[in-house]
């Protein structure tokens, strides 16, 4: 036993420090030698050396182990590899990787994540948002554009136009503001604190669209046309994508176009004829050119040998004759533009393809390229807006507001939500910050995307559904008080556009992931695409045996981190960080090592297996979740009064990501060997719980008082102090309130003494100054303190005529 053990040490030593495959046969062969010299079983020492020759030679002679071990695990391999359509393929080599492929490794570098610079607005992006974008919000009334207009007011029209705000991302030299991703980022995000109307309306042709995809693919004619129209205005663009019959599948489009002659401006040119059925398009309605994705076919092989020649895109001016735009659908009583569109036989000449005939077939890919950076953005922005804006906006409430003589944010079931609310949006704010800023230092991290754009959704739906548990009464009347039931209503558009939020979880995020990130299976599937001749051989064999040095690696490691909890691994951070950068580290390896048991055991089954899937893809959002939580700490310059927030975060995210390996371990197949997983990977036991009660109260707490805090929280939103505006209302109570809490501590006092009854807040400040009990000064701090909060807890109500009048209108 104590030789096996000694064997058992060596192995994992060998395998954890990466030791090659020769030096750790001749390691295995001396250890081998001191028990033959010490045992007195002659017969048993010639059999372990038999066998151990036996596995030796061929493993270290690489022509024999081509031919008798490699050429198995070639044809076994090859066998499994599922079937990939060609918009797959291009799908997954939309963009490249990052931090992902990173935590894929099972052993992070953490200088790739620290040496990324912060998130940085230049002076001209800040005086865009404190000039421009502050008051482009300030013009904004969400009630009256929603609920009387159906639309953004004229002027705010003219105002996005003049001052380019859909030109944020077209560079000078065509009359745009050429702004960072960060910045764009920042516009939506405070836009969607005021109006998901406004911010939907400028961040799409930001993100998605014509201008994208011109600036990356276009001809240098169709730029010099385009951009300096969509930069000023003058051309509203949408980008016809989805349809009745292809969703969030949108490479299933039926729409086509047949390559033929036809008649354009009185000339007869060779073209497309175009037949097409599109919905959900935002900004489709009002759009002067339409990006429309369709199928092209080339049936007389007027431009090459073949028929069909894949998806393919074009910019079209929808007065083009045959298009068909106007109609709107109603997306949950919202008013940015959105509708349907159709072209019935539209002739086009070939040079509006967006980047000419050489772009031909190319649209899926160009899109897939322009998504991997377009998804990291906008909704995310727009996410984190409404995020903060209701973080700040219910902590204050939650403070104004008062049941049994108390403010809400004092009873332990208020605050549990509250702490939720804060340490969701730290979360939120610090993967949109690190994530715009890998954009701008030239990442195109399509999985992080994925991840980005699910997860901040995901958490900003819960933070809504919060604010409006706190808010009760005064969250579901509607009027033009209330400033959170938009963003409840509205929910459900963000998870659904640019891929359906479960699409993202259960197919994209791992799926995409497992190939582009992991350090080998796309170098495996490329060899295995040749036919086994002696270079795909070699070249198999040589990532392979790479493969399985990594697998044992990351079981050594997994049990040794399990084993010790990480704690004697060098990461950085301090006091305060350290551990948990110990701790991503260690799930990140138990990840690896599960991610590859599963695509062993599974093969391509997996990709159907969406609960396994779904379930690993949380582990690796979360684990980059954290990441970020870490890294935007340490750019904010570790701010000591933040600790709630970051403490918060990092456990929650850290306990998900336990708890998400763990129920994959409960799912995979080969029962025995998947229990034996679980106890390389958790030998100790489960040690990362959830946020405890202690560090709930801190975080809500963050949320009730007027601080540097909670201005960092929720800093780049729309913040005023309007007593008639639906935000401006609960800033300006809050502070009133605020103001008047020492001295409604002193009347309390005198309460306890039995000086001053208890009841009407203003008959008592009255009677307490009639005392000398208070001074005139500080019963006008009650005073207003009580004006102010009357004024933030009124809720709308209306005259029947009122309610039905906007139907009647129609």
């Amino acid at each position: 036993m104590l030789w096996l053990l000694t064997l058992f040490i060596l192995l994992g030593g060998l395998a954890y420090y990466r030791t090659s495959l020769l030096k750790s046969t001749i390691a295995i062969a001396l250890l081998l030698s001191i028990y033959t010299l010490l045992s007195n079983l002659p017969l048993l020492n010639a059999l372990l050396w038999l066998g151990f020759l036996f596995l030796a030679v061929p493993i270290n002679y690489s022509p024999l182990r081509q031919q008798f071990i490699t050429a198995r695990f070639f044809k076994l391999m090859k066998d499994a590899l599922p079937a990939m359509s060609q918009t797959e393929r291009e799908a997954l080599e939309a963009g490249n990787t990052w931090w992902d492929a990173e935590l894929f490794s099972g052993d992070p570098d953490w200088k790739v994540l620290q040496n990324l610079p912060a998130a940085k607005l230049s002076e001209e992006e800040q005086a865009f948002l404190d000039g421009p974008v502050e008051t482009l919000c300030a013009m904004l009334n969400d009630w009256d554009i929603t609920r009387n207009r159906q639309d953004l007011p004229e002027e705010v029209w003219d105002y996005i136009k003049k001052h380019k705000f859909c030109g944020m991302i077209i560079p000078k030299q065509y009359g745009g503001l050429d702004f960072s991703n960060t910045a764009h980022s920042a516009c939506v995000m405070k836009l969607a604190s005021r109006s998901t109307t406004a911010a939907v309306t400028v961040m799409v042709p930001n993100s998605l669209g014509p201008a994208k995809l011109l600036l990356e693919y276009g001809t240098e004619q169709q730029k010099n046309h385009y951009l300096p129209r969509l930069a000023s205005g003058e051309e509203i663009p949408a980008f016809a994508l989805t349809g009745p019959h292809a969703g969030s599948d949108a490479g299933a489009m039926p729409d086509t176009g047949i390559v033929c002659h036809g008649q354009f401006e009185d000339q007869r040119v060779l073209g497309i004829r175009l037949n097409w059925e599109k919905r959900y398009i935002t900004l489709g309605p009002i759009a002067t050119v339409l990006g429309m994705a369709f199928k092209l076919y080339d049936p007389d092989h007027l431009i090459g040998d073949q028929e069909s020649r894949g998806i393919t895109v074009a910019l079209i001016p929808t007065n083009t004759p045959g298009v068909s735009i106007g109609r709107r659908h109603f997306p949950l009583d919202s008013a940015f533009q959105n509708g349907p569109n159709w072209g019935k036989d539209v002739f086009i000449p070939m040079d509006w393809i967006i980047g000419g005939v050489e772009q031909v077939g190319n649209g899926w890919k160009m899109l897939m390229q322009c998504l991997a950076t377009g998804r990291a953005i906008s909704l995310p922005a727009l996410s984190v807006g409404t995020a903060k804006s209701a973080c700040r906006n219910t902590g204050a409430y939650a403070r104004i507001r008062k049941q049994f003589n108390l403010p809400l944010g004092e009873f332990e079931g208020i605050q549990e939500p509250l702490a939720r609310m804060a340490g969701e949006t730290y979360i939120l704010d610090a993967a949109r910050q690190v994530t715009t800023a890998a954009l701008d230092y030239g990442r195109k991290p399509s999985v992080i995307s994925a991840i980005v754009k699910y997860e901040l959704t995901e958490r900003m739906r819960r933070i809504v559904n919060d604010g409006m548990d706190i808010q009760g009464g005064s969250g579901i009347c509607m009027g033009p008080r209330n400033y959170l039931a938009r963003f409840y209503e509205v929910i459900p558009i963000s998870i659904t556009v640019e891929g359906a939020n479960i699409l993202t979880r259960t197919m994209m995020i791992f799926g995409q992931g497992a190939i582009r990130c992991h350090p080998f299976i796309q170098k495996e599937m490329a060899a295995l695409q040749q036919e086994p001749s002696g270079q795909a051989l070699q070249q198999f064999d040589e990532v392979l045996f790479r493969h399985i040095g990594f697998f044992f690696h990351n079981m050594a490691a997994s049990f040794w981190l399990g084993l010790t909890n990480a704690y004697f691994l060098r990461v950085p951070g301090d006091r305060m960080t350290r551990r948990y950068y110990q701790r991503i580290a260690r799930l990140s390896a138990d990840f690896a090592l599960v991610a590859d048991f599963a695509l062993f055991t599974l093969g391509g089954s997996l990709k159907r297996r969406e609960r396994i899937s779904g379930r690993f893809a949380d582990v690796l959002s979360n684990l980059y979740l954290c990441s970020c939580v870490l890294k935007h700490y340490h750019d904010q310059g570790c701010p000591a009064d933040d600790a709630p927030l970051l403490n918060w975060a990092c456990q929650h995210t850290l306990h998900r990501a336990q708890q998400s390996l763990l129920a994959v371990l409960w799912k995979l197949p080969m029962r025995p060997v998947a229990l034996l997983f679980r106890l390389f990977t958790f030998p100790t036991g489960k040690h990362y719980g959830p946020p405890n009660d202690k560090l709930a109260h801190k975080t809500a707490s963050l949320l009730l008082a007027d601080t540097p805090v909670r201005d960092r929280l929720t800093n780049g939103i729309y913040i005023n102090d309007k007593p008639d505006d639906a935000t401006g209302r609960i800033e300006v109570a809050f502070k009133a309130v605020l103001a008047a809490a020492p001295v409604e501590a002193k009347i309390r006092v005198a309460q306890l003494h039995k000086l001053l009854p208890k009841g009407d807040q203003f008959k008592i400040a009255a009677e307490a100054l009639a005392k000398n009990i208070i001074t005139q000064q500080e019963a006008d701090l009650i005073a207003a303190a009580e004006q102010a909060r009357i004024a933030a807890i009124t809720v709308d109500d209306f005259s029947p005529e009122e309610l039905t009048g906007r139907f009647t209108q129609g």
